[in-house]
């Protein structure tokens, strides 16, 4: 076999060694790229449902509806001024 040739067969596996590199690299990519786009999609569903959740808090400590549940559903109420003691140090 010449210089020559082997050259040529070197160069040849050298190129299909890049090609297969290229087409590995590529897939990976693809497969990254689809994995990102997944936990993006993620990341936004639960900054949804965060957002819910703080609107739901809100609504379940509105000092309004704890005050309705205080006086409605446990009775309480409000001390008169003869029930109220002044406590000092």
């Amino acid at each position: 076999m010449s210089l020559r040739a082997f050259l040529i067969l070197a160069l040849l596996i050298a190129v299909v060694i890049s090609a297969v590199a290229v087409v590995q690299t590529r897939h990976q990519h693809r497969q990254l790229f689809v994995a990102l786009s997944d936990l993006e999609q993620e990341r936004d569903d639960l900054n949804i449902e965060f957002g819910r959740m703080q609107l739901e808090q809100a609504t379940w400590a509105d000092p309004a509806r704890i005050e309705n549940l205080a006086l409605n559903k446990l009775g309480m109420k409000y001390p008169s001024a003869e029930e109220l003691r002044v406590v000092g140090q």
